[in-house]
Formats: C-alpha cells, structure tokens, sequence
C-alpha cells in the first residue's frame, strides 16, 4: 500500500481549495481557470487574515461562496456511493450529496487554516478539446523544500459544458479514492442514511486553530498520519 506523505496531503488540500476559489472565473477552459482563481484566493486570504483569525468560521464561508462553484461535489460524491446507489432511494441520495457538500465545506475550511503563504507553479497548459478528464498539473514551493508535484482532476459537466474539479492526486494518490475507501465500509455495514447522518454532524464541527492542527486536517479528509 502506498502513503502519501503529510506534508504532501496538507498541501495538496491547500492549494486544491486555493485553486478552487474565484469569482466570475470561466469555466470554459480548465488550465485557465485553475490559473486565475489561485491569484483572487491568495489575494482574499492575505486581505482577511486578521479577520479568520480571531474567527477561524469565517473560512466555512469563504469556501461556500468562492470554492464549491468550482467543485463538481456531486460527481464526487455519487463516485463515492458507488454501487450503493442500487439500495438507495431517490430522496436519500439527493440527502448524501448535499451532507457530502456540507462535508467537504468543513473539511477544507479546517485545512484552510494551514495557510502560510505557500508559492504554487503551474505546469504548461495541454490541448483538451477531446478530452472529457484532464489533469491540471503544479508545484507546490514551500521554502527550501523540494517542490511536490500535484495533479488536479477537472471534468467537464457534460450538462452544462462547463469544467470543474473533483479530486487531486498527490504522489501519485487519489485523495477522492481515499476517501470512497473511508466512506464505503461504513455504508456496507450501516446504509446510506445513516452516513448521510455522519457526515452532516461533521460538517458542524468549529474550525480552529489548533497546534496539532496537521493531524486535524488529516483526519477530516480520512487520511491517517
């Protein structure tokens, strides 16, 4: 079994939520769009820094409104359900997606708070005009360190013809199939409602700042240290 390494999980999750933030940003071309929503992100999150960090909350917000436009959270999360999909009903799996929304809100809004300034570099744009998946590649410069290479999933909706993103793959790692290995034992044993229930009360979870806040963000996206 493969590890991805801490320090590449925590940044991955960084600069996938960095990435995902914009306001207007067209979603026509997916290099592009990546590209331009990094600089608003950046650009929001040094103008309100004071203001996170006497209310850690306010990133929930800011991932509401700037980050899940971007987000194809309901493909991932029918990839998540998988074939438990048979089992459910209508209703409940409308209920998983938006729990799974909430979800994903609160986890990356807790990573959020690891933010410190990191540079990211894009890797050269590649032609997708018969392409239905493409991989938006970059590097993460952290200091000294050597770079870690990233690989952002952006599909496009095949309703709307727009792009949007809905995994990152670190090292190699896929942190959406980490996820559906998560999940996915849980509604073997106990149905969809009931995780749907699970993940709705972790999406009301507070946002801290915490010292041991890499394990915190480790746990909300099902990666253990």
């Amino acid at each position: 079994m493969k590890f991805i390494s801490l320090k590449a999980v925590l940044l991955s999750v960084l600069v996938f939520t960095a990435n995902a933030f914009a306001a207007e940003v067209s979603k026509e071309d997916p290099y592009k769009m990546i590209n331009e929503v990094s600089q608003i992100t950046f650009d929001r999150l040094a103008k309100e820094e004071a203001q996170i960090k006497a209310d850690p909350n306010l990133l929930k917000g800011i991932v509401e409104e700037e980050m899940m436009p971007y987000v194809f959270y309901q493909y991932a999360a029918l990839k998540v359900l998988g074939n438990y999909r048979k089992n459910a009903s209508n209703e409940e799996i409308k209920a998983f997606i938006v729990a799974f929304r909430e979800y994903l809100i609160t986890s990356y809004a807790q990573v959020f708070t690891l933010y410190d300034h990191q540079k990211i570099q894009f890797e050269p744009e590649k032609s997708f005009d018969k392409e239905k998946i493409v991989m938006v590649g970059v590097d993460v410069i952290d200091g000294n360190r050597p770079p870690i290479n990233l690989k952002f999933k952006v599909r496009k909706n095949t309703k709307t013809n727009e792009w949007q993103a809905f995994d990152l793959v670190a090292e190699g790692v896929s942190l959406l199939d980490a996820k559906q290995k998560e999940l996915r034992s849980i509604l073997a044993q106990n149905g969809v409602p009931k995780v749907t229930e699970m993940l709705l009360e972790k999406s009301k979870r507070d946002i801290v700042f915490k010292k041991n806040g890499k394990d915190d963000a480790m746990k909300e996206i099902g990666i253990e240290k």
